[in-house]
């Protein structure tokens, strides 16, 4: 698949995970139920040409500590319906696709950061995770 049809595959997905997407907006991560483990969600920026979420699901480690696995920043341009992964993480690893001043690409990273988010959503629809905007406007 190509770079452009998987990041319109990833934004189309997004979209059925959270429909509410070009609208919502949270204060702290957002919690939603459903599949097999909890779906957290988070608008960590906003402009009128690119949102920045991530998402996230926790588990309980033995100690007692939620751990984020995984954990990503999803990069979604809502005029070119296209969106990207930024960066993934878990328990072991940190990964990201840009470097602090957006000059390096590591483009192994960005291949793999993008089919893990495609399929990671395939399966969240699959679950039946769906975030929307709550009655009192929270998500």
């Amino acid at each position: 698949m190509s770079n452009e049809k998987l990041h319109q595959s990833i934004y189309s997905k997004l979209l059925d995970v959270v429909p509410d997407l070009h609208t919502i907006e949270s204060n702290g991560k957002s919690v939603v139920g459903g599949g097999i483990m909890d779906l957290c969600f988070d608008v960590l920026s906003r402009s009128d040409s690119k949102i920045v979420i991530a998402l996230s699901h926790y588990y309980k480690h033995p100690s007692g500590d939620m751990i984020a696995d995984p954990d990503m920043e999803i990069a979604v341009y809502p005029k070119r319906q296209v969106a990207e992964a930024l960066s993934f993480q878990d328990a072991t690893i940190y990964r990201t696709v840009y470097s602090s001043d957006r000059l390096i690409v590591d483009i192994r990273a960005k291949k793999d950061l993008n089919d893990f988010l495609n399929f990671w959503l395939t399966n969240l629809i699959q679950q039946g995770h769906s975030i929307k905007v709550g009655v009192d406007g929270d998500a």
